[in-house]
């Protein structure tokens, strides 16, 4: 660790010097090197010492600030760099104690400023260089979002997807270079999106309207928002097998024969910080996997395609396994022989043969053994009648 920090993080506003406090200031005229974007470098004409620009991609600039050890170096940043910000991008290769922030207020928070929106309560994500689908789960009616956008053409995308998507009357705030001289406030709708002239950094505020499907927050959502070819777990069972699984923040998942990837998306659904990585062998299927993923926000999630027996060696350990393709007694000998103490593990099962090693499982090692059976009502001649399901045996046990 070093003794005293060599590197400082200074966020800046766009009213450049201005907004910055003294210590910021006192930083900027004792520094040896002050790197940033050639944008926040210019909001500095005054500089004495050596300016840096830092290149694109980003991370061709981190191997550049960490040569500049045993300097005084001020990194430039927007507003506040641990909010979807440069920061942690950068600290996460130092020692504590090698820096120290001084942080000015995020977009975000001048944002919040400008609408009269309560922050806490807003959706607020950073889509610079991330899909847009991120949103996905979050447009319903009554929701507020604020969306930090790599520039105006990125606006009209973010309007055009919400067109695709069904939320064509989503109201959107577009918010230009807040805090500084430039800084312009319009509203339209995603709509009626007609601006040419959005200019860099650009901020979105959007209240989500229209006739979309919404993403519902509890385990079980609806089968028709997942493309499958009948591989997949029913809504019912789902909610069942994610209530058993019990996804926890930052934990991981291995979903072996994932079909559809109902399970492993739910997962990643559950908390943002989730992982999981899902297992298929059919490369139509595992493409299907992808493009749901994708398409609901959850792009994170890992997919690797072979057979389980064949890929699992190398794989991120997981805390929890699900079982809903391949099941066989050589699959769960691997992984109870793999999988670390603690780890949960769920198994479905339809048929007969399935069955019957679920129940041999349960009765060496323990766990639960759960018989689901469901029906729904369904037309019988000029009447109705419950017509069965499958029944689904399913088995939960803690390594």
């Amino acid at each position: 660790m070093a003794s005293a920090p060599w590197l400082t993080i200074v966020g800046l506003g766009e009213d450049g010097a201005d907004g910055l406090s003294s210590a910021a200031l006192a930083a900027i005229a004792a520094a040896d090197v002050v790197t940033g974007a050639s944008r926040h470098l210019a909001l500095l004409p005054g500089l004495t010492a050596e300016a840096m620009e830092w290149p694109v991609p980003f991370a061709d600039g981190i191997p550049r600030l960490l040569a500049l050890r045993g300097r005084r170096v001020v990194m430039l940043a927007s507003g506040d760099p641990f909010w979807f910000g440069a920061g942690t991008s950068v600290t996460r290769h130092l020692e504590l104690g090698e820096w120290w922030a001084l942080p000015a207020p995020s977009t975000f928070g001048l944002a919040a400023a400008r609408l009269g929106w309560a922050l806490e309560t807003t959706v607020c994500l950073g889509l610079h260089a991330a899909p847009l689908a991120r949103l996905r789960p979050h447009l319903a009616p009554g929701v507020r979002a604020l969306l930090l956008l790599r520039d105006g053409a990125a606006v009209a995308e973010l309007a055009a997807w919400l067109r695709d998507a069904g939320f064509g009357a989503t109201a959107m705030t577009v918010l230009e270079s807040l805090g500084g001289p430039r800084e312009r406030v319009r509203r339209t709708s995603a709509a009626g999106f007609d601006l040419t002239d959005v200019a860099h950094p650009v901020a979105v505020g959007l209240e989500p309207a229209g006739d979309g499907a919404v993403i519902t927050a509890a385990a079980g959502r609806a089968d028709a928002l997942f493309d499958h070819d009948g591989q997949i777990t029913k809504r019912p069972v789902r909610a069942l097998t994610l209530s058993a699984l019990a996804p926890r923040p930052g934990e991981r998942l291995w979903d072996i024969g994932a079909g559809s990837g109902s399970v492993s998306i739910e997962w990643l659904l559950a908390h943002p910080t989730t992982q999981a990585t899902a297992v298929e062998a059919d490369p139509a299927r595992a493409a299907r996997i992808r493009a749901n993923a994708d398409r609901l926000g959850a792009d994170r999630l890992q997919l690797v395609q072979g057979r389980a027996l064949d890929v699992l060696e190398g794989l991120p350990p997981p805390d929890a396994v699900f079982v809903g393709g391949g099941l066989s007694e050589a699959l769960l000998t691997a992984l109870w022989e793999r999988l670390p103490a603690g780890c949960r593990v769920v198994a479905n099962a339809v048929t007969l043969e399935s069955e019957a090693l679920l129940a041999s499982w349960h009765d060496r090692v323990g766990g639960s053994l759960l018989r689901i059976e469901l029906a729904e009502a369904s037309p019988l001649g000029g009447r109705r009648g419950w017509k069965s399901a499958y029944p689904v045996v399913q088995w939960s046990v803690v390594r």
